[in-house]
C-alpha cells in the first residue's frame, strides 16, 4: 500500500511537470484540448519563444514526464507480477493512484493554479476575462465523471488484463 502511494505522488509530480512544461515553456494551443472552450476560443497562438530555448527546455521536460507515468505504470503492475496480486489489489491499485491524481488534479490545478494563483492567466493574459468572478474551473462535472465512472472502469480493465497475464 505504501508503494501504491509512492506512484501516485509521483504521478501526480509527472503529471504536474507536464503542465508546467506545456504552459510555461511550449505554449501550443495544442496541449490546452482540455481547457474550457471558452478559454479555447480566445487563447492566441504563441509564435514567439518566452526566451531562448523555451520550448527545447519544455519538450525535454515532457519527456521526463511522460518516462515518470510509463515508469508509474511498468512499477505498479511488476510490483503486482511480483507480489501475486488478484483482481482485486491491482484494482484497488490503479484506482487508488487515479484517485489521487483526480483529486490533486481538481485541488491543486484547477482550484489553486487556475483559480486562486492564476497561472495560466499569468502566461495567456487573453483568458483572464473567462475566469473572472468563478470560485472554480469549469469542468467539475467532466472531472466528476472521470473520478466515479471512467477512472474506475479504467482501473477495472487493467486489472482484469493484469490478472490475465499473470
Amino acid at each position: 500500500m505504501l508503494l501504491t502511494f509512492f506512484l501516485a505522488i509521483v504521478f501526480c509530480a509527472a503529471i504536474t511537470l507536464m503542465l508546467i512544461s506545456a504552459v510555461a515553456f511550449i505554449q501550443n494551443k495544442k496541449f490546452f484540448s482540455s481547457a474550457p472552450k471558452e478559454a479555447q476560443k480566445v487563447i492566441q497562438p504563441r509564435t514567439e519563444e518566452l526566451f531562448y530555448g523555451a520550448r527545447t527546455i519544455g519538450w525535454a521536460l515532457m519527456g521526463f514526464s511522460i518516462l515518470m507515468i510509463l515508469g508509474v505504470g511498468v512499477i505498479s503492475i511488476w510490483d503486482g507480477f511480483r507480489s501475486g496480486f488478484t483482481f482485486w489489489q491491482f484494482f484497488l491499485r490503479f484506482v487508488l493512484i487515479f484517485t489521487v491524481y483526480k483529486l490533486y488534479d481538481m485541488v491543486c490545478f484547477d482550484y489553486f493554479l487556475l483559480m486562486k494563483f492564476k497561472f495560466f492567466q499569468h502566461y495567456f493574459p487573453e483568458v483572464e476575462p473567462v475566469f473572472e468572478g468563478r470560485k472554480y474551473g469549469f469542468n467539475i462535472k467532466s472531472q466528476l465523471l472521470k473520478l466515479l465512472v471512467i477512472f474506475p472502469a479504467a482501473s477495472a480493465l487493467a486489472a482484469w488484463i493484469c490478472t490475465l497475464l499473470q
